[in-house]
């Protein structure tokens, strides 16, 4: 019989990453709302502001990268990363499979914004929070080696979209 898979479970929330690796729950000091106001003073953040988050995304992510076993399946209940996949274009459904491809298009549409062309061009939020959880998702995906992630669940809200 083959070994079970194992699976992580990602929450990027305002103040803190959450990540559940088989029951056992590590946070990460980066979240959608503490990255944006410790790193991007523009509204879209500059270049060398993006750079500098970047680095220091990776950098936290780095903790976790021997806690990863090979082949670990990713998951996630986020509306802010469905609203991502709903972005890349897959199909709204109760479960969504996003590719780190699809992350990585929808990251070079947030570096369009970044360098200047207007974020409805690109059908993008404009808010800073978008911009953090899609670069700590990238960089998740990315420098951990997950090739998707799974997301659950149903509800859809679009980030930075007032309440009606």
């Amino acid at each position: 019989m083959a070994p079970a898979l194992s699976t992580v479970f990602l929450h990027i929330g305002s103040e803190d990453t959450q990540v559940t690796l088989d029951g056992t729950i590590q946070r990460l000091t980066l979240g959608s709302q503490l990255t944006s106001l410790a790193y991007f003073r523009h509204q879209p953040p500059t270049p060398a502001e993006m750079e500098t988050a970047i680095m220091v995304v990776e950098d936290e992510i780095a903790r976790l990268r021997h806690d990863i076993a090979p082949g670990a399946r990713l998951y996630s209940e986020d509306n802010d990363i469905r609203a991502i996949a709903r972005l890349a274009g897959v199909a709204e459904n109760e479960e969504m499979s996003l590719s780190v491809e699809a992350v990585e298009r929808t990251f070079d549409r947030l570096a369009l914004v970044i360098n200047g062309r207007p974020a409805s061009f690109e059908g993008i939020p404009d808010g800073n929070d978008f911009a953090a959880t899609l670069l700590i998702l990238r960089e998740f995906m990315h420098h951990l080696q997950f090739n998707e992630i799974v997301i659950k669940g149903a509800k859809f809200e679009m980030l930075n979209q007032p309440s009606r």
